[in-house]
């Protein structure tokens, strides 16, 4: 594929290529007419299981009720996006509820699914926010590690132990900072210490696959990008999230591979996954495992 003068200098390309949500069929006009409220019995009304903070309307879907956020648009379809606020739909201002939910119950598998994912994965977020105090437990290269406040040391230095009881951990980073540190010290403290972890591992794994894939990598540097595990420019640059510090290699060398892989294929074609799979045949293991990952919350 060439690349023309229109091409941006940076491109950047989703690590998976997610097919886009689907929307439902183009509406077609009709003469405007208003559904009647829908309304239940009291013993039998479901209390709301998906809720939005801005909502304006509910349905019920299934056994379920969904408040969902209606906004009107110039789109000529109805569309459907689940994030982690709850349901919002798009529709034109000529659509009459009534057609709305008629395509929302339609939808509503698709709903209902990617509705419980949300919710889940809300979960798991909420699960994995950081206590940040001493005998707090943080992922790092796929191991836990128990962080220690430890006054007598200089920095941040991490510790292994030959033998440990089962089930504890045999990683501990030590931090020099007094058991009167605040969780604001210690967050800041481990933060650091894990950037400076990740640009050296980074450097070696980058060293490693641009000798494999045959390509040179002119500038590496770290990003802190909430949804983005890595980006390859045409001029040779490659970043990295360093969040990818807390997985084992086999998913970091995946990343790597990935955006390494694009200084030869600037694309997602048949062409750029041979490349990768070239480089790193069981490359579909670690992408699952980068996907179903749920990260610790540092805020």
């Amino acid at each position: 594929m060439s690349f023309g003068s229109a091409v941006l200098s940076l491109l950047q390309l989703s690590l998976f290529d997610e097919p886009p949500a689907p929307a439902a069929a183009p509406a077609r006009p009709t003469a405007k007419r208003q559904a009647p409220p829908l309304v239940l019995a009291p013993e039998a009304a479901p209390a709301v299981d998906f809720g939005h903070p801005r909502s304006q309307r509910e349905i019920a879907l299934g056994s379920h009720r969904v408040a969902y956020e209606l906004r009107r648009s110039r789109r000529r379809s109805i569309g459907f996006v689940v994030g982690a606020e709850g349901l919002s739909v798009s529709a034109p201002k000529w659509v009459g509820v009534g057609d709305i939910e008629a395509a929302l119950r339609e939808k509503s598998g698709w709903i209902l699914r990617k509705l419980q994912e949300q919710r889940e994965r809300g979960q798991r977020l909420a699960a994995a926010k950081v206590d940040w105090r001493e005998g707090t437990v943080i992922p790092f290269l796929g191991e836990s590690v128990i962080l220690l406040l430890d006054s007598r040391t200089t920095g941040a230095v991490l510790h292994s132990a030959t033998e440990t009881l089962p089930g504890v951990p045999r990683l501990t980073l030590h931090l020099g900072l007094p058991q009167s540190a605040t969780p604001a010290q210690i967050r800041d403290a481990v933060q650091s210490w894990l950037q400076r972890q990740a640009r050296r591992v980074f450097e070696e794994r980058c060293a490693l696959f641009t000798a494999r894939l045959g390509v040179r990598m002119k500038r590496l540097s770290l990003s802190s990008a909430a949804t983005r595990w890595g980006s390859a420019s045409v001029d040779g640059s490659v970043r990295l999230n360093w969040r990818l510090i807390h997985f084992g290699l086999p998913v970091i060398d995946y990343v790597v591979t990935h955006e390494l892989a694009h200084l030869r294929e600037m694309n997602h074609s048949p062409a750029f996954w041979e490349v990768v799979r070239g480089a790193l045949p069981d490359y579909e293991s670690a992408r699952g495992a980068l996907r179903a990952e749920v990260l610790p919350v540092f805020d």
